[in-house]
C-alpha cells in the first residue's frame, strides 16, 4: 500500500497543473492512525465534490466490544461518532481556498433521529469506516495543492483523532449513548408483549421548536400520562420509567385546535425510529411497523385490491384490481391502507385533517338521503373494527370535527393544552344520546396480495440507470418521478438516496417476471439484512450519503413509481 508520503510527493508534482491530474490520486494511503482511500475524484472545481473515506483499524480506533457487538449499539455507536465528526469538519470547511467548491469539508448531517447510515460504519472487528466529500482545490480550473495537502495532512487528521478514537472522547458520554440504545431497544421489544401500540414517557417534550426546526421547544408542557393510561417499564439502564400505554385496538385522540392533537400523532410517526439524548422524544416508542395514512390526490395506483372499501362503482371499473394514474382522495388512501396492509403494518396512524372526509365517514342525514345501495365507499369507520379482529391491525386516528367515532373506539384520549386526559367513559356515555345507523357494513374478504411484478428490459439492456433525488419531495429514475412527498415517515433526505439505490438494484436484478410485489422487496430486505446498503449500490464503491429505510418505505415507494409494470 501507498504511504502519505506517496501522497504528498504526488500533489507536489502535479501542483499547477490542469485539474484533470487530481484522478492520479485515486487510490489508499497509509497515514499515522488510518487509511486515507480516495475513491472518487471530481472532474473540475464546480462538480460534485470528491469522494473519500477513512479506514481506522478496531485496534487502533479502541472501541470497547460491547459497545458494537449488538445492531441497535452498533448503529447508535456509529450516529454518535458521525456527529462527533461531523461537528469537526464543520469547522475546517472552506479554510483552505480555492475556486468553486475548493475547500468543502463535508460529511452526513443528522437529524434527530437515529439512521443507520453509509456516512459512518464500524464492522465486527472495531473497524471504523468513514465516508465524506472534500472539493478537491484549484484555481479556476488549475490545481493548488498546496490546499489541498492542508485539507489531508492538517484538518482531517484531526478531525479524525478528536472524533473517531475511542481514547480522545468522554468515555461516560459514548457509554450513556449506549445505554440509552439498549433501553431504547428494551422498550420495543416490551411494546407486543404488553399489548400496546406505542408508548410516550411523562417528561417527553413533544412540540418542536417550528415548522421547519425538528429540535424541541423551549419551555414546552411536559407529557403527563393519565393515570388510567400509565405503565411503568424497568429498563436496563434508567430503571423505572413511568408513561402513557397506547393500547392495541382503536385509539381515539380528540381536542380542540391548537390542543397538540397532531403533534401526540407527529411524535408517534416518528416514533418508529430512536431519538438521540435531549430531542424530548428518547423514550416514544411506536411499533416499528406503524404507518402513516393519508388522502393522496392524484397519485397512481397499480393492480390494487381496493374492494374492501370502493366497489360497484358506475363505471363498472374492477376494484379487485384497481388501476388509475390521477386517484381521488378517498380512492388514495383506501389504496394506502390495502398497500400499509400489504407491508406487515399493525398500527395505522391517521389524522382527519389529511384524510379524505367521504373516506372516512358518512353521516347520518347523508346515509338517508343517499342509501348505501348507491353509494360505493364503504367508509374506514365501518372497516376499523374488522381490521383489528381480523387482520390484528390497531388504529391511532385523531378527530377534532366528527364524534362517530366514539362509538368505534375502545379509547379515547383528550388533548387539553398539550396534556392527554383519558374521557373514555365519559365520551361513550355522551355518544349513548347520538346512536349512528345499525347498518352492518358489506362483506369483505382480504385484500389480493399477489401482483407480479414484470421486468423490464429496457433497465436489462442499458445498466445505466440515472438516478436524482430532490429533499424529501421525489426520487427520480431516468426520466419517471417517484412522488414521496406524502410518505411522512421519510425522516432524512438521505433515505430517498436509498430508495433511489434499492430501486435501481431492484430493476436489474430483483424484478423478473416471477415474483410478487411482496416477494420483490422480501428479497430487498433481505439483501440489506446480509449485506446492508452497500449491498444495492453498483460495484464495489459504496457512497456516503445513504440512510436506511423501513420495509413500508420501501413498499411506499414502488407503489409510487409509476413505471413499475405490474
Amino acid at each position: 500500500m501507498k504511504t502519505h508520503h506517496d501522497l504528498r510527493e504526488l500533489l507536489n508534482r502535479i501542483d499547477h497543473r490542469g485539474y484533470p491530474a487530481y484522478k492520479d490520486t485515486r487510490g489508499s494511503y497509509q497515514f499515522d492512525k488510518y487509511v486515507l482511500s480516495i475513491d472518487h475524484v471530481q472532474g473540475d472545481p464546480f462538480a460534485a465534490p470528491s469522494k473519500v473515506s477513512v479506514h481506522v483499524p478496531g485496534k487502533t480506533a479502541g472501541f470497547p466490544a460491547d459497545l458494537f457487538e449488538v445492531s441497535h449499539k452498533r448503529i447508535a455507536l456509529q450516529d454518535y461518532l458521525i456527529r462527533k465528526f461531523s461537528k469537526e469538519v464543520e469547522s475546517c470547511t472552506f479554510k483552505a481556498k480555492g475556486s468553486g467548491k475548493s475547500g468543502l469539508m463535508s460529511v452526513s448531517r443528522c437529524g434527530q433521529e437515529i439512521l443507520e447510515r453509509t456516512a459512518c460504519e464500524i464492522q465486527t472487528d472495531g473497524k471504523v469506516v468513514v465516508r465524506m466529500e472534500i472539493g478537491f482545490p484549484a484555481n479556476g480550473r488549475t490545481i493548488n495543492s498546496r490546499e489541498l495537502i492542508k485539507i489531508l495532512f492538517e484538518f482531517l487528521p484531526g478531525c479524525v483523532k478528536k472524533s473517531l478514537l475511542y481514547a480522545s472522547l468522554d468515555s461516560k458520554s459514548v457509554q450513556k449513548n449506549a445505554e440509552l440504545a439498549e433501553d431504547q431497544y428494551f422498550i420495543r421489544q416490551e411494546l407486543p408483549k404488553l399489548g400496546l401500540a406505542a408508548f410516550v414517557a411523562n417528561g417527553s417534550i413533544l412540540p418542536r421548536e417550528s415548522g421547519v426546526s425538528d429540535r424541541p421547544m423551549r419551555q414546552a408542557v411536559a407529557f403527563q400520562s393519565p393515570k388510567s393510561m400509565e405503565v411503568t417499564l424497568q429498563l436496563p439502564n434508567h430503571g423505572p420509567i413511568t408513561g402513557m400505554g397506547v393500547k392495541q385496538g382503536i385509539t381515539l385522540v380528540v381536542g380542540g385546535g391548537y390542543h397538540g392533537k397532531s403533534t401526540l400523532l407527529k411524535a408517534l410517526e416518528l416514533g418508529v425510529y430512536n431519538h438521540i439524548s435531549g430531542d424530548g422524544r428518547e423514550y416514544v416508542i411506536t411499533d416499528d411497523t406503524a404507518m402513516k395514512i393519508r388522502a393522496e390526490d392524484g397519485r397512481s395506483i397499480k393492480q390494487v385490491d381496493i374492494s374492501m372499501f370502493i366497489n360497484n362503482l358506475p363505471n363498472k371499473k374492477d376494484t379487485r384490481k384497481f388501476c388509475t394514474e390521477d386517484a381521488s382522495g378517498s380512492t388514495s388512501q383506501a389504496a394506502n391502507v390495502v398497500e400499509a396492509m400489504e407491508a406487515g403494518t399493525k398500527t395505522m396512524l391517521i389524522d382527519e385533517d389529511t384524510s379524505a372526509t367521504n373516506f372516512m365517514i358518512r353521516d347520518e342525514l347523508m346515509q338517508r338521503v343517499v342509501n348505501r345501495d348507491s353509494e360505493p365507499i364503504t367508509p374506514f369507520i365501518d372497516r376499523v373494527q374488522e381490521l383489528f379482529a381480523q387482520y390484528g391491525i390497531s388504529t391511532i386516528l385523531v378527530a377534532g370535527s366528527s364524534g362517530s367515532y366514539f362509538h368505534k373506539a375502545d379509547c379515547i384520549i383528550q388533548m387539553d393544552h398539550y396534556l392527554p386526559k383519558d374521557i373514555t367513559e365519559f365520551a361513550k356515555k355522551e355518544a349513548d344520546a347520538f346512536p349512528i345507523p345499525n347498518e352492518p357494513a358489506p362483506k369483505s374478504h382480504a385484500p389480493s396480495l399477489d401482483r407480479i411484478v414484470k421486468a423490464d428490459q429496457g433497465f436489462r439492456k442499458n445498466d445505466r440507470i440515472k438516478m436524482k433525488t430532490q429533499g424529501k419531495d421525489s426520487v427520480l429514475i431516468n426520466r419517471d418521478t417517484i412522488d414521496l412527498r406524502y410518505v411522512e415517515q421519510l425522516a432524512d433526505t438521505e433515505q430517498l438516496v436509498s430508495l433511489g439505490h434499492l430501486v435501481k438494484y431492484a430493476q436489474l436484478r430483483v424484478f423478473d417476471g416471477k415474483r410478487t410485489l411482496s416477494e420483490a422487496v422480501e428479497e430487498l430486505c433481505r439483501v440489506l439484512g446480509k449485506d446492508g446498503l452497500a449491498g444495492v449500490c453498483e460495484g464495489s464503491y459504496v457512497p456516503g450519503g445513504l440512510a436506511m429505510v423501513r420495509k413500508q418505505e420501501i413498499y411506499a415507494c414502488l407503489n409510487r413509481y409509476r413505471a413499475l409494470r405490474l
